[in-house]
């Protein structure tokens, strides 16, 4: 079960079978292109190869193609398609602009069919034999309702062989300790709403038994997570920094968000009125932009835009109600541009006026916000910066991710804010996009698995 953890090692394995895959399959794009291949074209290729394999490199890692353990088929055959879609986009670019104009565009067209095909052929095979060799047990601590939980995400196929076994600290505290250390378990994994010292006891000790430990992290892990070390004399402090975003910070997001969110608005606005034109063709007496009131930055109230995809007045008799899976008050336009977050492109009008900003936690009506801020005591973190187009929790969840879940992705976001994460999150969406499962609504609770959960 140790196998689990991702290991620097097994990484760089896993992306040196990538480059030379990439790389094989320019060679043969070369043996299908031409019977005898013009040595004018090889060496054009032979330049521009180091370029190519830093290029694919960079889209690997970004898509983290080298890391499988969380992923299902269809997450990496969509994201080996979008990483191998920019390489050749921007392999055809570098062979341009160093004037390596004997690279024939064939060649790279070719090439990308292939290496796309023996990416996911590769990563297949390597998913499957990894998959059967997943075995081992997992301990679990934590309350009997995040239990439940976990004990239904371990359903991943990944861990189909795991056995997991569940210890409640509150009413089998002299358990712990004993468990922990039991040579039985691979791993071990703390929930949330463990008291600090006992968490403390257990990450101690399952360090001095050299056990691998997994911790949900509270809002105060989170704080601590980007403090600063000093000193007070010969004292050691940790100076903790204000929840939000720097002046700085902000007039660079700010920047970054007008150049990007205008350059979308011109490539996308065919887009933009095709959209436009279906919603009003379904419906002609509709609206075809529907505006909403959602709290921004500090609570300060603005209008959101959205493709109109539910019939006019959805919530006139029901009050401010969430989207659920197979939802009937979205219409068939509706279900097409939910599915592809195409409703969600006249938001790039709030980001230009400043309402928002492309990266940051999803605006939500003061409706919800009270709620689940009577819910969640850290919840109002999230409106210390603008609201986002997208955001950290909507690539490393869905739709349907538990509340305190996104929270946590939010607040890890806003914490670790720099102008290179927000351009990850920008080109990991792009995957998100492809997967319909992530744009699904909230599901209604179904029933646990008990065939993992042992004793």
């Amino acid at each position: 079960m140790s196998n689990l953890v991702d290991k620097r090692a097994y990484k760089s394995v896993i992306l040196l079978v990538d480059l030379a895959l990439i790389y094989v399959s320019y060679i043969v794009a070369f043996h299908l292109r031409y019977d005898d291949i013009p040595q004018r074209n090889w060496d054009s290729f032979i330049a521009v190869s180091p370029w190519i394999l830093i290029i694919s490199l960079f889209f690997l890692s970004i898509y983290e193609m080298y890391s499988l353990s969380r992923k299902t088929v269809w997450e990496i055959i969509g994201g080996i398609f979008v990483a191998m879609t920019f390489i050749t986009f921007i392999t055809m670019s570098a062979s341009f602009l160093f004037r390596y104009f004997a690279l024939p565009r064939t060649v790279i067209v070719l090439s990308y069919v292939i290496s796309v095909l023996l990416l996911i052929l590769w990563k297949i095979i390597f998913l499957k034999i990894n998959t059967q060799s997943k075995s081992g047990r997992v301990l679990l601590i934590s309350s009997n309702a995040d239990k439940e939980k976990f004990v239904f995400q371990m359903e991943h196929p990944l861990f189909r062989n795991t056995r997991i076994s569940a210890v409640d600290p509150e009413k089998e505290y002299d358990k712990v300790l004993p468990s922990v250390e039991n040579p039985k378990y691979d791993f071990i994994l703390i929930s949330s709403g463990i008291r600090e010292n006992l968490k403390s006891q257990i990450i101690y000790h399952a360090m001095k038994h050299n056990k691998v430990i997994y911790v949900v992290p509270s809002l105060y892990d989170l704080l601590l997570a980007k403090s600063i070390i000093t000193s007070i004399d010969d004292t050691m402090v940790m100076a903790v920094k204000p929840f939000g975003l720097t002046f700085d910070e902000k007039i660079i997001k700010r920047v970054f968000d007008i150049i990007v969110a205008f350059f979308l608005l011109v490539i996308t606005l065919p887009t933009f009125l095709f959209v436009a034109l279906m919603v009003k063709l379904e419906d002609p007496r509709s609206r075809v932009i529907y505006s909403q009131s959602r709290l921004g930055e500090n609570n300060r109230e603005f209008v959101l835009y959205k493709f109109r995809s539910m019939i006019e007045d959805a919530e006139k008799d029901s009050g401010p109600v969430l989207a659920e899976k197979n939802d009937k008050r979205i219409t068939r336009v509706g279900q097409f541009i939910r599915a592809t977050r195409l409703d969600e492109l006249p938001q790039l009008l709030n980001v230009l006026k400043g309402d928002m900003s492309l990266v940051g936690p999803r605006p939500e009506r003061e409706h919800f916000i009270k709620i689940l801020s009577e819910q969640h005591k850290s919840y109002h973190y999230r409106n210390t910066v603008k609201p986002g187009l997208t955001g950290y929790a909507q690539i490393m969840g869905s739709y349907s991710t538990d509340v305190e879940d996104k929270l946590r992705f939010d607040l890890y976001y806003i914490r670790n804010y720099s102008l290179w994460l927000d351009i990850v999150i920008i080109l990991r969406t792009i995957v998100v996009l492809l997967d319909r499962t992530k744009s699904e609504g909230k599901q209604k609770k179904t029933e646990v698995p008990s065939r993992k959960l042992s004793v």
